[in-house]
């Protein structure tokens, strides 16, 4: 890499949750919090920001068509909007960039299940619109499964203009759920015309170097590398840091994913 990496933030959702339990508010779809209790996401903005975050994600994970209208009677693009208005009011007066944070639906693409590209296409479409529109910087597509999800949400995301970074989760064999390969998925994204490629979830630093080490022999894209510190892989902050610091000569986009809070990303913070 000609430079150092940028600095991501760590966990959303298991941190809001912890935040939520402390003040005695219900463990809800994380994304609810952007419109009822807009506090606890500005502070963990806030905390990700004091320790040198250089890119915040928005709190819109699992904020999709779908999901929200069965938990709730609001309409998504509302969601999608003060998610992201919340993360770039956290960053003023900063240079942090704002990502919108935006993972797979729920249910499988057709032949595997009933969900249709048309519908898949028309999600991604209104979730990438919506934040473009409320002033996202960045569009990070995340922890998906299924290439061919990818394929329909990483078009939708390219055609706001804003540059997006596609991440794929893994499984231990290095290919995903769905039994795509590095290769594939770089064959795949890369025409498109994506600002970043990579992995996030499902494994720790370890693992996520292995799988970054082969993205690397295979494309000059920027990498985007955010493993887990938990579920199943313990670190403590100053672990996780020493597994990550072989990747970051490899890297473009670095941070954590599941167990990491504000600590891990200051130990990396010390690192770059």
């Amino acid at each position: 890499m000609s430079r150092k990496p940028i600095l991501l933030d760590g966990s959303a959702g298991t941190a809001l949750w912890a935040m939520a339990e402390e003040r005695g508010i219900a463990r809800e779809p994380v994304w609810k919090y952007n419109i009822e209790h807009p506090e606890l996401v500005t502070e963990l903005h806030k905390r990700y920001i004091a320790v040198g975050s250089e890119m915040i994600q928005t709190n819109t994970f699992s904020a999709n068509p779908p999901s929200v209208a069965r938990s709730s009677d609001y309409d998504c693009a509302d969601v999608i909007t003060a998610g992201v208005k919340l993360a770039k009011k956290a960053a003023e007066g900063t240079d942090v960039k704002v990502y919108l944070s935006s993972g797979p639906l729920s249910a499988l693409l057709e032949p595997f299940g009933k969900l249709t590209r048309r519908e898949t296409e028309e999600c991604y479409t209104l979730i990438c619109g919506a934040a473009k529109d409320a002033g996202a910087d960045y569009i990070m597509l995340e922890t998906f499964m299924d290439l061919e999800m990818m394929k329909i949400a990483a078009e939708c995301a390219v055609r706001t203009g804003l540059p997006t970074v596609c991440s794929m989760t893994f499984e231990k064999r290095r290919r995903t759920m769905m039994g795509n390969s590095v290769q594939q998925i770089v064959d795949a994204l890369e025409p498109l015309g994506i600002a970043g490629i990579g992995m996030n979830c499902s494994c720790g630093p370890v693992k996520a170097l292995e799988i970054i080490r082969e993205y690397a022999e295979k494309t000059a894209l920027p990498l985007y590398c955010k493993p887990n510190a938990g579920v199943g892989e313990d670190y403590t902050a100053e672990q996780f840091a020493e597994e990550v610091r072989p990747a970051l000569e490899l890297v473009g986009f670095v941070g954590g994913c599941c167990g990491c809070d504000g600590s891990y990303i200051g130990k990396l913070r010390e690192l770059l």
